[in-house]
């Protein structure tokens, strides 16, 4: 721990950096020890990286501790799920990725996607006042618009978690109006008519994030109020798989293990656990899809 400090403080020192604590337990409080009642966050920020992914990872190959959290301004290479990119353009939405390091099976780790989201709505709630919904596997939708999205990546030993890195991009103060982007993404200041403060939202979000994780290491599943408002359960939807296949199907429910049971149009459950997955609304012509 001593040994990253160091490292942390020096590479402020090269680049400027501004690096601080947050602890949900008051600015104080600094034992590890006590991580079950409040966990600690050490927070490095950036004007602009490629990826915050990239940083927090490097860093958890060199010994972090669980906690480290790099925001960024800005990122240029931003990437989402499917090596996708993530549009991150300056000061306009909550850029950052976190470290954890949670003594839960490998089989366990999809419920930290799941924890990311619902601290990500928590935030939403008590700084804008609205409640975006989870879609499977990992954005948040809003009026219908992608508001967020999280990535997990994982190292591992056998069966057991070594480490985790999650990233969460939301759109804060964007404007895509007028953009290609207009159709499908929407930001917390398009939907309320107000702008937000950036570090505000970070921090309602690590505080819920706290409050979660905290309950997630003593044998809480986020799995239920996860699945309570999942979109698209309950919809007609179009499944497209990794190596091409695209059918329909009503998605009837998500497994244990985060998968998606999505049942075809021949009445067989596919459990699809990768796949983009899209929304059917009925027209007087059919179905069109979103």
């Amino acid at each position: 721990m001593h040994l990253v400090e160091s490292r942390l403080r020096l590479h402020r020192k090269i680049q400027g950096n501004d690096s601080r604590y947050f602890s949900s337990a008051g600015q104080n409080s600094t034992d590890k020890t006590l991580f079950i009642t409040s966990m600690h966050f050490t927070l490095i920020t950036f004007d602009q990286v490629e990826s915050t992914q990239d940083w927090v990872r490097a860093w958890a190959e060199l010994g972090a501790a669980e906690g480290l959290v790099v925001q960024a301004g800005e990122q240029i290479a931003g990437r989402g799920r499917l090596q996708r990119s993530w549009w991150s353009p300056p000061r306009a939405g909550l850029y950052l990725s976190l470290l954890l390091r949670p003594d839960i099976p490998l089989a366990q780790s999809h419920y930290l996607t799941m924890l990311v989201s619902l601290a990500a709505i928590d935030a939403c709630r008590a700084v804008a006042a609205v409640a975006p919904r989870p879609k499977w596997p990992n954005d948040l939708l809003l009026r219908g618009r992608k508001l967020a999205g999280v990535l997990a990546e994982l190292a591992h030993e056998q069966a057991r978690l070594r480490y985790a890195v999650i990233g969460l991009g939301l759109n804060i103060n964007h404007r895509f109006a007028g953009t290609e982007l207009a159709e499908i993404a929407i930001s917390l200041s398009e939907a309320t008519g107000r702008e937000f403060a950036i570090d505000a939202v970070r921090d309602a979000f690590l505080q819920a994030l706290s409050q979660r994780y905290r309950a997630l290491c003593m044998g809480w599943s986020p799995l239920h109020e996860w699945r309570e408002r999942l979109e698209p359960l309950g919809r007609r939807v179009s499944v497209a798989q990794t190596e091409g296949k695209i059918w329909v199907g009503v998605a009837e429910d998500v497994s244990e293990a985060g998968a998606l049971l999505v049942r075809d149009e021949q009445g067989v459950l596919h459990t699809v656990w990768a796949g983009d997955v899209r929304v059917f609304e009925q027209v007087e012509a059919g179905y069109a899809a979103h």
